[in-house]
Order: C-alpha cells, then structure tokens, then sequence
C-alpha cells in the first residue's frame, strides 16, 4: 500500500484516511524524523576534506524515507506484539520484524549492536549502583562518626 493512499496533506497537518478513529490529523513533523538529525547523519557521509553540500530535497527525499521505514518495522513488531498481548516492544521484536519483512542483511549487525549496547547499559547500571552504595556507605560514617561527637 501506497503512503499516499493512506494520508492527505492539509495547511501542513496530515489527513488519516484510515478507518482508525482515534488517529485524526497528525502534524507533518510528527509523522517525520527531525531534518537537523537527517541532516547530521548524511554530512557524516561527505569527506571532510570535500566541500560537497547536500541539496534541501535530498535531505527531505531521506527524511521521509527513513521515517517511512521505520514505521514500516515498527509496525509489523507492534503487530506481533498485540498477538502475543505484550504492550512493550523490544530490540528482538525489531530483528524479528526485519526478518520477517525481509531485511535479513541487517539482523546480523543489529545483533551485535543490540548486545553491546546492552553491555554498555548494563556497566552503566552497575557502575551507578556502585558509586549509590559507596556514597551511601560514606554518609552512614558521616552519620555514626557525628554522632559520636555529640
């Protein structure tokens, strides 16, 4: 199904022409990506030693691509979510949606990122519970040795 099929733009609100009462108008920005962040990560592409410049059409042609794949998966990993009853989406229901729609070039990579990304949380985590503990170790000694004084 088409993109066009589905919404209308009108004096830059978005017309749902779906059968879903509850989605309404929607603002175009809402519907897209920022265009600050597309832009950042395409200029990451051009060499820095190179003055190329990238047009204003390009950076919305992506924009509007991006946000459409994204919602694109999003979709089906919500759908696999409400058969299963769950209502909070995870990085495994992303790769499953990406295979099952598929993308399976990307599950590898994604795989691996997912995980390190978990690693890095999960230290993150610990290193804040460490420095909570120590920090409260450190008041409890404050505490007892104030109250020795008095």
């Amino acid at each position: 199904m088409n993109s066009s099929d589905q919404f209308e733009i009108i004096d830059g609100y978005v017309q749902d022409d779906s059968s879903e009462p509850e989605t309404g108008f929607l603002r175009e920005q809402d519907r897209f990506l920022p265009i600050a962040n597309i832009a950042k990560i395409m200029k990451k592409a051009i060499p820095n030693n190179s003055q190329g410049k990238i047009a204003k059409d390009a950076r919305e042609c992506v924009q509007e691509c991006v946000s459409e794949f994204i919602s694109f998966i999003t979709s089906e990993a919500s759908e696999r979510c409400a058969q299963e009853k769950r209502k909070t989406m995870n990085g495994e229901d992303i790769l499953w949606a990406m295979q099952n729609l598929g993308f399976d070039n990307y599950i590898e990579p994604l795989k691996i990122f997912l995980q390190k990304y978990r690693d890095t949380t999960k230290s993150i985590e610990v290193s804040r519970e460490e420095t909570s503990q120590s920090d409260d170790a450190a008041s409890f000694n404050k505490f007892l040795n104030n109250g020795n004084q008095y």
